[in-house]
């Protein structure tokens, strides 16, 4: 019997609302299936099963918000027989706890208990900060990760601790929809930048040849099937990390764990504003044609409020483009776990030497950003060098 759990979407995901279930008890699913629909910050996000067989029961109920790891449901095996009607299934569902209290000493008043998640606990404790009396912006109340940082902000300042938030009222309600999303960004990139040694480097490439290129391939297509740069140019990222795989996989528990595929987390601008990263998985071994439609899709689910869960857990490795903002260059902020993100800036006519002379080229300046626990500037030269090659020639049918 598997256990079907709140996925882990992201390095600034604590908990889940279950608002939607796709597959009823009894139904038959098979691995990659959506069988949830989970409301994050970044938005509703559908969830798939990893594993096939039949849903046994489910153990969430909808509108319910639970933490990461938490039991949604029961997959049975296909071939194995069903559990017994009587009960129900013996998987605890957990919540956010209150805090263990130590015995109280003889007379003195007991403490109060609150909530906080195993992140927010943990990042207290290391920090001294005290919890109790806090009152958080997480489900109920409860007390959350960015929460204890704000707290760790205030000290720093030197300002007076803050009063316990009240509850929420119309004047004053939890951050809800894009403020969310603006807070999960927000604690995920200072996240980054305290933990992760960024160091950087940046690349001018000549793209002339390659807009040419894909001039010529897109003269007689339609505009949907017609490839842009940024098609060859994530194409480049990704066939640039098969020759450096230092630049694609993780960094957890101290350690540097490599990727066994190519997944690319392409950034992505939502209408109102916010940002999402969601990976084209493998993305180094589709032809261009197939990365700009595999981008295309993406991108319209993404606007849409539709993407899958293992588009936002699964990147490797991030690109980040302003390209059609009309700036020089971005320099990226890692999304941690991952070890790099490129960035690009607008291709645009620069003047350029070619064979002594000063001649109008396209250049696009590309970026890198890289931990300097799994690699080094010379590492990450070589590496940004090899994504301009490739985006220079790009490969085309």
């Amino acid at each position: 019997m598997g256990v079907f759990r709140m996925p882990s979407l992201g390095a600034d995901m604590e908990a889940g609302k279950l608002v939607e279930w796709l597959k009823r008890a009894g139904d038959a699913i098979a691995a990659g299936d959506v069988i949830a629909v989970v409301e994050t910050q970044k938005g509703a996000i559908e969830v798939e099963a990893f594993e096939s067989g039949i849903v046994e029961s489910h153990l969430v109920a909808v509108g319910q918000t639970v933490p990461v790891g938490t039991p949604l449901a029961m997959i049975r095996g296909e071939g194995t027989a069903a559990a017994p009607a009587a009960g129900p299934a013996a998987v605890p569902v957990p919540q956010i706890a209150p805090s263990p209290a130590a015995p109280p000493l003889s007379g003195a008043p007991q403490p109060p208990a609150f909530r906080a998640s195993p992140a927010a606990r943990r990042f207290a404790a290391e920090h001294a900060i005290e919890l109790t009396g806090m009152r958080g912006s997480g489900p109920d109340g409860a007390i959350v990760f960015v929460d204890v940082e704000q707290a760790l902000q205030g000290r720093r300042d030197a300002a007076p601790a803050a009063p316990p938030r009240p509850p929420p009222t119309a004047a004053g309600p939890p951050a809800t929809g894009m403020a969310a999303m603006r807070q999960a960004i927000a604690a995920a990139m200072e996240r980054s930048k305290r933990e992760i040694p960024h160091y950087y480097v940046a690349h001018a490439a000549d793209v002339t040849a390659a807009f040419d290129a894909l001039a010529a391939f897109n003269a007689t297509r339609a505009p949907r099937d017609r490839v842009l740069f940024g098609a060859a140019l994530l194409g480049a990222v990704a066939r640039a990390l098969a020759r450096f795989p230092e630049f694609n996989g993780f960094h957890r528990g101290g350690a540097f764990e490599p990727a066994p595929r190519i997944h690319v987390g392409m950034a992505i601008a939502l209408r109102g504003g916010g940002l999402v990263a969601p990976a084209i998985h493998d993305a180094d071994k589709l032809a261009l044609p197939d990365l700009m439609r595999a981008m295309h899709d993406l991108a319209d689910r993404v606007r849409a409020g539709r993407f899958r869960s293992s588009e936002i857990a699964d990147p490797t490795i991030t690109l980040t483009s302003l390209g059609e903002r009309g700036v020089d260059a971005v320099l990226g902020v890692i999304y941690p776990p991952q070890v790099a993100i490129v960035g690009a800036g607008t291709p645009a006519l620069r003047p350029w030497v070619v064979d002594g002379a000063v001649v109008a080229r396209r250049l696009c300046r590309l970026t890198l950003a890289a931990d300097h626990r799994v690699s080094d500037g010379h590492r990450g030269a070589l590496f940004l060098a090899e994504v301009a090659r490739l985006a220079e020639n790009p490969e085309l049918p």
